[in-house]
C-alpha cells in the first residue's frame, strides 16, 4: 500500500540521517507533496547543519586555549550600557568543551523566549557562572565605561573556579588573567555569547522587578531605555533613584523641573 503524503511528511519531520534508505523510495515518489515535502526537508538540513558548523566556529577562539591546555575559559558580556535607568550587568560563563546547543550566540539575535530556555540550558550545564552588576548612583560617578568594567570585574571574580584565560567582548579589565578583547564577541565566541544571555534574562528580570517598584515607567518592556512611554515617565512622574542622572534625559529632566 503506497503511504500518504501526510505520512511521509511526518516520517521527514524526525529524520536526520541523510543515508535513510526511505529517501531514495521517497524520491522516486512521482507525487508534487512528496517531492515538495522532500524538498523542504532537505533544505532543513542544510539550515541545521550550516547552524552547526556556524556554532563550531565560534568555539575557535575557545578551541585555542583549549589544545594549550588551558582548559578553563570564560567568556564575559554585559548588558545595560545605554539605558536611562537602572544597572549595568554583567556575567562571566565557562562553559564545558563538550557544550552543543548550537542556538546561543548573542543574546540580541535571539528572542526573548528563547533567551530565556537558553539561559536555563547555560545555567545546567556550565562549569562555573559569575554575576557582577553596577547600580545608576556608582554609573554616574565613574560613568559607564568604568561601570561596564567594573560589573565584569565582578563576574570574572564570582567564578569558581576561577577561569585561565578570558574572551571579552570589546572590553580589558585589570585583572592578571590571560585575556582577549573582541569586537562583537558575543556573536564571534560561544561564551561571550552564553554570557550575554545570561546577563540579559538577568537585567530584564531586575527591570521587570523595578517596574513594580516604580509604576509608571513601562519598566516592565522597555528595560529602562529611553522609548516614548519611559520619556512620558520621567514627564508625569520625575526621576526614580534608579535614573541614571548623568545621561542626558534625565539630567535635562530634573534642569527643567528646577527652573519650573
Amino acid at each position: 500500500m503506497t503511504e500518504t503524503i501526510a505520512t511521509i511528511k511526518e516520517k521527514l519531520a524526525s529524520l536526520a540521517d541523510p543515508h535513510d534508505a526511505r529517501l531514495q523510495t521517497w524520491r522516486q515518489d512521482k507525487r508534487c507533496g512528496v517531492q515538495k515535502a522532500i524538498a523542504l526537508w532537505e533544505k532543513r538540513l542544510a539550515l541545521a547543519r550550516k547552524k552547526q558548523a556556524d556554532f563550531n566556529q565560534r568555539f575557535n577562539f575557545e578551541r585555542d586555549y583549549w589544545l594549550k591546555g588551558v582548559e578553563l575559559v570564560a567568556g564575559v558580556d554585559e548588558v545595560g550600557r545605554g539605558p536611562l535607568a537602572g544597572p549595568v550587568v554583567a556575567a562571566a560563563v565557562i562553559l564545558p568543551h563538550d557544550f552543543n546547543i548550537v542556538d546561543v550566540i548573542d543574546s540580541k539575535q535571539v528572542a526573548q523566549h528563547k533567551r530565556e530556555q537558553l539561559y536555563e540550558i547555560i545555567l545546567d550545564q556550565a562549569v562555573s557562572i559569575g554575576i557582577g552588576s553596577v547600580d545608576a548612583k556608582t554609573i554616574d560617578e565613574i560613568n559607564i565605561y568604568e561601570a561596564a568594567r567594573q560589573a565584569m570585574t565582578e563576574a570574572i571574580n564570582n567564578l569558581a573556579p576561577q577561569p585561565q584565560a578570558l574572551l571579552i567582548d570589546a572590553m580589558q579589565v585589570y585583572l592578571d588573567i590571560t585575556q582577549q578583547s573582541l569586537i562583537k564577541g558575543d556573536a564571534r565566541s560561544n561564551s561571550i555569547g552564553a554570557a550575554s544571555i545570561v546577563a540579559k534574562v538577568i537585567r530584564d528580570k531586575m527591570m521587570t522587578d523595578y517596574d513594580k517598584v516604580y509604576p509608571g515607567y513601562d519598566f516592565a518592556q522597555n528595560a529602562g531605555y529611553g522609548t516614548k512611554k519611559h520619556l512620558a515617565g520621567i514627564d508625569k512622574l520625575g526621576v526614580t533613584p534608579i535614573h541614571r542622572r548623568s545621561f542626558q534625559p534625565v539630567h535635562d529632566a530634573i534642569v527643567n523641573k528646577k527652573n519650573c
